[in-house]
């Protein structure tokens, strides 16, 4: 499967994890992984905006397609708007990006 969609996703290596921007669509019609625009990962979430609830989404929805438990998926940033920074422990820059590649393909 080719990556070519998510070579444009920026990822920052951290101490045993690695971070990423991520611009979220609360109250979407369906969850999905929509691709990268300007260097951040662009993500549909069925959740409203509401008491953390589209963050929690945000999180089991990356878990998922990375294929690595809740916990090691954390937003560090915009916990309250559509452009958050998450931190994803213990996968390589090169990971995450195929990661996403597979399950948008």
């Amino acid at each position: 499967m080719s990556e070519a969609p998510f070579a444009a996703l920026v990822v920052s290596v951290e101490a045993g994890a690695v971070s990423f921007a991520v611009r979220a669509q609360p109250r979407s019609s369906r969850e999905a992984i929509e691709g990268v625009r300007e260097g951040a990962l662009r993500v549909a979430l069925t959740a409203p905006p509401v008491d953390g609830e589209a963050n929690a989404a945000l999180i089991a929805l990356l878990a998922k397609a990375l294929g690595v438990p809740k916990r090691d998926v954390a937003v560090v940033s915009g916990s309250t708007g559509r452009s958050k920074r998450v931190r994803v422990a213990g996968l390589s820059p090169d990971e995450v990006r195929s990661g996403f590649a597979a399950v948008s393909a």
